[in-house]
This record gives structure tokens, C-alpha cells and sequence, in this order.
């Protein structure tokens, strides 16, 4: 590999750093993005007012944010999904039938990724976006997915991701992430509990597909402890209703 090779793929990561930097605050200004990535500021406002001259960040009086052309990449990609075309109107429905969120997740290179959501009006949102990255022990969804991946495909997210805590509910050990991948095969679907976020609680299906064992889906509800649990058991409506949308979409994706 030359140099300028390196160079030209340093600079490549360099720019994304910039965009993670605009990603976590509304506006950053020159001084901040050199200060988070250790550059000097004038190589900090170099990529600034390169991301502006091409779209992709927004120049407000000295401070610079996202612009929206990132949405249009992130659309398309999610209308390329089978999955996502074959779920949605599902997501919704099941949203509308047990007054939760709904919810449909990915798993890409090793973590949860929030593909779509639906919310009906009582429902309890927590302002996770869609497109949202996690640690795939951290959620029902990706519980679900993880349950039903490859024992290698397991061992390689956890080596690469490790176990980090989110909350005092976290898996944190690989003995007891075994031993709850177990269990949500033997039943059938995954518990969230309060193990992302205190008091939320979410319940999820595994989508798989039958062309490609290795790639797994899940979709979810999620919701206040106080509903979605009665004395501190599963409302098995809800536990039924997430399978019955489960069956439905993976019937329908694998005939898509």
C-alpha cells in the first residue's frame, strides 16, 4: 500500500470522525471539532468547509450542523431493504393493536440498528432515531437476532463489541449472555428489561431468513414497565401479538 494510499484513507476516516463530531450536538463550532479530534484548527475548518461546499454540513454563522442530504442516503438504503418493505405496514398495525412502539431491527457489522419505528399516540417514546447503532445485548431486538446467529457469529460480535453495561440491569459476563440466548430459543422471543433504559421494557421476535441462515431480523414493542408487565409478569397479549406480527412479516419477507 503506498503512502498516499494511506494518506487518502486517513483523510477518509478523518472526515467521518467530523461528521460523529456534528452528529453529537445540535451545532459545533471550528474550535470544538479540533479540540474532539486532537487536529489543528485550520485542518478542522478545512474539512468543515469541505462537508459544507458538498451538502453535507450547514455553515450557521460560524457554527455548523448536519445538513439534511444525510437523510436521503439513509432513506434509500432503508427502501432497498426487503425486510423493511415487506414490514412496515406490519410495525404499524402491531403498534396500533397493543398501544406501544413498534419496532424492527437489523443486525450490520455486529450491532443493533433501529430500521424503523412506529408510535401511536399513548404510546411512551424515549427519542431513540431511527438508524440508531447499539450493542446488540443491550435490546430485545438484538437479543433476538443474537439468539439465533451462528455460535461463531455470536463469539465475534462479543470479542469485537465486548459486553459494556448501560444500565445496573446489563448483561455484562458471556456465561449469563449464554445462558439468556438459551432461554429465548427455548421460548421464542427476548425480554428487554429496563436492561437499555430504566423503566423501559421490550419485547421482541426473531425474523429470519430462510435463504440465508446466518442473517437474522427481530421486530419488538416497547413500553413503560407498569404496562407492558403485571405483577412483574409479561402480559402474554403482548408476548402474542409481537409473535403473530413475527410470523406474518417473516412469511412475507421470504416470499417478498
Amino acid at each position: 500500500m503506498s503512502d498516499r494510499t494511506q494518506r487518502t484513507i486517513g483523510a477518509v476516516e478523518t472526515v467521518f470522525e467530523v461528521v460523529d463530531a456534528l452528529e453529537t450536538a445540535e451545532t459545533v463550532g471550528v474550535s470544538e471539532v479540533a479540540d474532539h479530534l486532537d487536529i489543528p484548527k485550520s485542518t478542522a475548518h478545512i474539512y468543515l468547509k469541505s462537508l459544507e461546499g458538498a451538502g453535507y454540513a450547514i455553515n450557521e454563522g460560524g457554527r455548523y450542523r448536519l445538513s439534511l442530504r444525510f437523510l436521503k442516503h439513509g432513506g434509500r438504503a432503508r427502501n432497498r431493504l426487503n425486510l423493511y418493505r415487506a414490514a412496515k405496514t406490519h410495525v404499524d398495525k402491531l403498534a396500533s393493536e397493543t398501544g406501544e412502539v413498534g419496532n424492527l431491527g437489523v443486525e450490520e457489522r455486529g450491532q443493533r440498528v433501529l430500521v424503523y419505528k412506529s408510535e401511536v399516540p399513548d404510546a411512551i417514546y424515549d427519542n431513540t432515531p431511527t438508524g440508531e447503532h447499539t450493542n446488540l445485548h443491550w435490546t430485545a431486538l438484538g437479543k433476538a437476532m443474537l439468539a439465533h446467529l451462528p455460535e461463531e457469529r455470536v463469539d465475534e460480535i462479543v470479542d469485537r463489541h465486548g459486553l459494556p453495561r448501560q444500565t445496573p440491569n446489563t448483561i455484562t459476563d458471556r456465561s449469563s449472555l449464554a445462558e439468556e440466548l438459551e432461554r429465548i430459543r427455548e421460548r421464542g422471543y427476548s425480554v428487554e428489561d429496563e436492561e437499555r433504559r430504566e423503566g423501559v421494557v421490550a419485547i421482541a421476535v426473531p425474523i429470519r431468513n430462510k435463504a440465508d441462515p446466518g442473517t437474522v431480523h427481530a421486530v419488538s414493542i416497547s413500553g413503560p414497565k407498569s404496562r407492558i408487565k403485571r405483577d412483574d409478569e409479561l402480559r402474554s397479549d403482548l408476548v402474542e401479538a409481537v409473535r403473530r406480527s413475527a410470523n406474518v412479516i417473516e412469511l412475507q419477507y421470504n416470499h417478498y
